[in-house]
């Protein structure tokens, strides 16, 4: 029981981690900057946003009970993009989380090796939350990474800033060894 309440916790504050990235990192462009498009067979901001929330949303709604991809989600609409306002971008990616992280806050320890159904394929829960820990974190990637293209100005570092690796370390390194999560202490920075 206490390697399935480590892994809970260790993988909600991973998540929050990447919630966190993909914030930051949209709250440094200017709000129609969250719709362009590098190319035609890109995705904006928005839609990759619309995306996360939607599969956020079908996931993870009365995950123990039933299918993942809901009768209700339209993914290929996803890619479509009719969000037109970074409220309703905010307001989308709000949705998903927060769908996402109250599933998460409900499980119990025991639940891990509970048989679920994505596209009526089984899978236990603690599978289905590593496959959202592969599929989350590459969607962020691409907003940072988008972000960084669009930013006009200077990009402030989401992580250790360019050439201040050695300081970071060190910084580290003069703490007493302890176990902890990484993102303990360095949400807020």
């Amino acid at each position: 029981m206490a390697i399935s309440n480590n892994y809970l916790e260790s993988v909600r504050k991973q998540f929050a981690y990447y919630r966190q990235l993909g914030e930051k990192a949209m709250a440094q462009l200017e709000p129609e900057q969250l719709f362009q498009q590098v190319n035609e067979d890109s995705n904006s901001i928005a839609i990759i946003v619309k995306h996360l929330s939607g599969n956020m949303l079908s996931r993870w709604t009365d995950f123990l009970t039933t299918d993942g991809e809901k009768s209700w989600r339209n993914r290929d609409s996803e890619f479509e993009n009719d969000l037109t306002t970074a409220a309703e971008v905010r307001d989308a990616w709000n949705a998903g989380w927060a769908c996402f992280e109250n599933a998460l806050q409900q499980l119990e320890p025991e639940q891990l090796d509970t048989l679920i159904y994505i596209r009526n394929e089984g899978h236990t829960v603690m599978e289905a939350i590593n496959r959202q820990l592969a599929h989350y974190p590459y969607h962020v990637g691409q907003i940072v990474f988008a972000a960084k293209i669009l930013k006009s100005s200077v990009w402030d570092s989401l992580s250790i800033p360019k050439n201040q690796s050695g300081q970071y370390n060190a910084d580290k390194f003069a703490q007493e060894k302890q176990r902890r999560h990484f993102t303990d202490g360095e949400m807020n920075r």
